[in-house]
């Protein structure tokens, strides 16, 4: 049985970071209406985890009050440690969940429980389960038992099986308000500019203070920013730049993804600021040299650069020579720059 990490957010922050999610569970449970099987949707960052563990706590504490665990009692403090007989939580093995795995499962869920009571088991990552594993989840699901719960984390629910899908219930994750999470990296010592940039990128606390504190990712928003001044400046000189700064540091594919994100997010800025000046940006340090842009480029032409941007984004996911990729997408840039 996999150790179940314990709970990282009080059940004040849960009901914040997902009121609607956390109120269809205690629902769930106050009415009697427990299904079988459940698939939680969500970005990375959305709680998932954490409401899993809160659901179990639901389902297996021997004290709620109020459709609230009461976190003391021997089932709680045995969610929390991952050391309750009747849990069982799968994760995926490199690339893929197995079928061994999953057979390993049936096998467990099939016995006789230690404990009384309902039997719990998790999918991590649902969308690894390969051909194989996905066919033998499926015929367990097809024969549910009044004891055991199923519940499928993914990130990206397209990649499990329709017929899996359809016999579960889909309970859909918000994304976190990026507000909260711009307050909570300030918190950490990120500064606002910073925070602005990373919540944009990711939806993961976690991921986003470790951009903030990554000397390459610094230099990366550093270097998309100094490519929309040079652009508006002159079209050689970006050509210029594209050669000898872009190229060398954004070597990878993803890196590449992440530096093409970053530019269209300060077009996105200017564009923003162009309609309302009072707007939240990705780059609030650029707000004055944006805003200069704003009152000379027509909502057209910047809708022309933010296409050209994200055909770029296409050509690479095509395999584009990178080289010929980026000096078209500096002159189709610079087009863009003929002002009114």
């Amino acid at each position: 049985m996999k150790k179940v990490r314990e709970l990282t957010r009080t059940i004040e922050e849960l009901t914040k970071l997902q009121p609607v999610v956390m109120k269809q569970l205690q629902t769930i449970v106050d009415k009697d209406r427990l299904a079988h099987a459940y698939i939680f949707e969500g970005e990375k960052g959305t709680g998932k985890r954490d409401v899993v563990s809160f659901f179990m706590k639901l389902l297996l504490c021997g004290n709620l009050s109020e459709n609230v665990p009461c976190e003391t009692c021997r089932n709680c403090r045995r969610v929390d440690s991952g050391n309750h007989p009747n849990i069982w939580q799968v994760e995926p093995d490199g690339q893929f969940i197995k079928i061994d795995q999953i057979r390993d499962l049936v096998a467990e869920m099939k016995m006789t429980g230690v404990e009384k009571g309902k039997k719990i088991y998790v999918l991590h990552h649902a969308d690894k389960l390969n051909i194989a594993s996905a066919n033998m989840l499926l015929k367990f699901l097809e024969e549910p038992d009044g004891q055991v719960v199923a519940i499928l984390l993914t990130e990206q629910i397209q990649s499990i099986i329709p017929t899996i899908r359809s016999r579960c219930q889909h309970i859909k994750f918000a994304k976190a308000p990026r507000i909260t999470m711009m307050e909570q990296l300030v918190e950490q010592g990120i500064t606002n500019s910073m925070a602005s940039t990373t919540s944009m990128v990711t939806n993961d606390l976690e991921t986003a203070i470790a951009l903030a504190n990554d000397e390459q990712f610094v230099l990366a928003r550093k270097t998309v920013l100094k490519l929309v001044e040079i652009v508006h400046q002159n079209v050689h000189e970006a050509l210029l730049y594209v050669h000898e700064e872009w190229l060398p540091l954004f070597k990878e594919k993803e890196d590449m993804e992440l530096a093409l994100d970053l530019l269209l997010f300060a077009y996105r800025d200017i564009v923003a600021i162009k309609a309302n000046q009072q707007a939240k940006c990705t780059y609030p340090d650029m707000y004055q040299r944006f805003n200069e842009l704003a009152l000379v480029l027509t909502y057209e032409k910047l809708s022309r650069q933010m296409q050209s941007i994200l055909q770029a984004r296409t050509n690479l996911n095509r395999n584009m020579n990178r080289t010929l990729l980026m000096e078209q997408l500096m002159l189709n840039l610079q087009e863009g720059y003929t002002f009114v």
